[in-house]
């Protein structure tokens, strides 16, 4: 793929790059030539995904997801200084396991703010025509599959990785006259922070028969990279809308 792929000359930014999947992501891109802008809530991380990618242009972004006010022209501000950006990856993303019992609107209003409206501000910065590259670009939201199938326990982060899924469909007809290309990715489950610490909510047994219904096991966050690596690319000019599936086999069960 490395050979087929390149993304010299283009500014792509990543979301969550400070751990986990945003990181990988960060990582593969920044392995195909991308100029990477970082972002994320710890610097310290940050600084440390900007240390791993070796040979190639990064930047140093720090962006309080939960706080959108201002958000236009900070991103503006962000590309008169570094160059007008092609891409935007939002791989960040907050997941709370609580069954309807105990449902609290505060709780699943973080989640929404993070996972759904944090994105659609940012995709509405970066498609503005004083900050996207005049040859158009790529946006890619990470969702999940529990945006397409149930699981006990989900209902809030289901419901705004769904409505994350609907909304790119329709952002991706309003953007097409503009050749801005929108596609989702869904991954099942994949081991970073963010998973460790929900599947500590279970016991052993659970955690067992939970990985086992993944015909080829957990994914590793380098697994969903090369797939984010591969919407947002340049010679995929003609995928847009589209949502990805990468999840071990899980939803072909």
């Amino acid at each position: 793929m490395d050979g087929f792929i390149q993304f010299s000359g283009r500014r792509v930014l990543v979301t969550g790059a400070s751990s986990g999947l945003g990181r990988a992501v960060a990582v593969q891109l920044g392995r195909l030539g991308a100029e990477v802008i970082l972002s994320g809530r710890n610097l310290q991380e940050l600084e440390h995904t900007r240390r791993l990618l070796v040979g190639t242009t990064a930047h140093v972004w720090p962006l309080e997801l939960r706080e959108c006010e201002g958000m236009n022209s900070a991103v503006r501000e962000l590309a008169g200084r570094v160059g007008r950006i092609y891409g935007l990856c939002h791989c960040g993303g907050v997941v709370e396991t609580r069954p309807l019992a105990s449902f609290q609107v505060e709780t699943f209003e973080a989640m929404l703010e993070v996972n759904l409206t944090a994105g659609l501000r940012l995709a509405q910065a970066v498609t503005r025509r004083d900050v996207m590259t005049e040859e158009g670009g790529a946006i890619l939201f990470v969702a999940s599959i529990y945006g397409r199938v149930g699981m006990p326990g989900q209902i809030g982060y289901s419901a705004t990785k769904g409505a994350l899924l609907a909304a790119a469909r329709a952002m991706a007809v309003e953007l097409a006259r503009r050749r801005i290309r929108v596609n989702t990715l869904s991954p099942g489950f994949v081991r970073t922070p963010m998973t460790d610490k929900a599947m500590r909510l279970l016991s052993a047994e659970q955690q067992r028969e939970f990985e086992a219904a993944y015909p080829l096991g957990a994914g590793t966050p380098e697994d969903v990279a090369r797939a984010a690596a591969f919407l947002l690319a340049p010679e995929n000019r003609w995928i847009t809308g589209a949502d990805l599936v990468v999840d071990g086999g899980y939803t072909a069960r």
